[in-house]
């Protein structure tokens, strides 16, 4: 049965693992569509296939051969925040998830060229993040210009919606940060409609998340949080002179929610 607002299929079984199947590449007609089929599969870390990062649920401490705050970034891109983050903060690991073959490839680059080895990239779907990190495992979540999907017929191809903060709710431990950039306004907003409604507006439970801060256009004036890097697509927006908004949000301390 699939799950309302999901924007693939779930199993019937909501326990069985993993949820995402990256196919391989000989179960692909056309092997040389994609250059980058083959090659994230043989890069090596930091890349991860999704058949190998699965397995490493409950073990990052294990895969960065340390304990430290674990931080995850979804939609990486070309890895620009993901490098600053781990470059800037050393004392934090990190795990980046993309679904593009060629951008995991990129990001790995962006890693090694940058000198980090406490960061990771994956290529898994962001719908399935119970796959990958225990509840109340993580530090923060950070997601960086998704996609806008404008249309109200594309309501199942949004990621900032509800089930989405639930599984925020669920994977981060109290305390830990959920930070939002995006030059489309309505998903800032979304954040805020979502911690009580669904996609319909209609009533919900409050989610245990609480908004600390939020910026209408971070270019011309501070992010609300100390320790910005710029992405790409934020440079971009600047050079252009356009707003880029964001949102912070934290988890509270409230172990009732599921």
């Amino acid at each position: 049965m699939a799950v309302h607002g999901r924007p693939t299929p779930q199993p019937n079984l909501p326990d069985e693992r993993p949820r995402f199947k990256d196919r391989m590449p000989e179960e692909y007609r056309r092997q040389d569509a994609n250059p980058y089929l083959h090659s994230h599969r043989t890069y090596g870390r930091p890349l991860i296939p999704a058949s190998e990062a699965w397995p490493l649920r409950g073990k990052w401490d294990e895969e960065f051969g340390r304990s430290a705050p674990l931080h995850l970034e979804i939609g990486c891109g070309n890895g620009f925040f993901l490098a600053g983050m781990a470059k800037r903060h050393d004392d934090w690991n990190f795990v980046g998830i993309e679904i593009r073959y060629k951008r995991t490839v990129l990001v790995a680059r962006k890693l090694q060229d940058a000198g980090v080895e406490n960061a990771r990239i994956l290529r898994y779907h962001a719908a399935y993040l119970d796959d990958l990190f225990e509840p109340g495992t993580l530090s923060g979540i950070y997601v960086n210009h998704p996609d806008p999907w404008p249309k109200d017929k594309h309501e199942k191809n949004r990621l900032i919606s509800r089930w989405f903060l639930e599984d925020c709710v669920r994977l981060l431990k109290p305390g830990g940060w959920f930070r939002l950039k995006s030059d489309f306004r309505p998903n800032v907003d979304r954040v805020e409609h979502h911690l009580d409604k669904d996609g319909d507006g209609n009533p919900l439970p409050r989610l245990p998340l609480r908004v600390t801060g939020r910026s209408e256009d971070i270019i011309t004036g501070p992010a609300p949080w100390p320790d910005d890097i710029e992405t790409n697509y934020q440079s971009k927006y600047r050079k252009r002179g356009e707003p880029v908004y964001a949102i912070e949000l934290v988890r509270e301390d409230d172990t009732s929610a599921s």
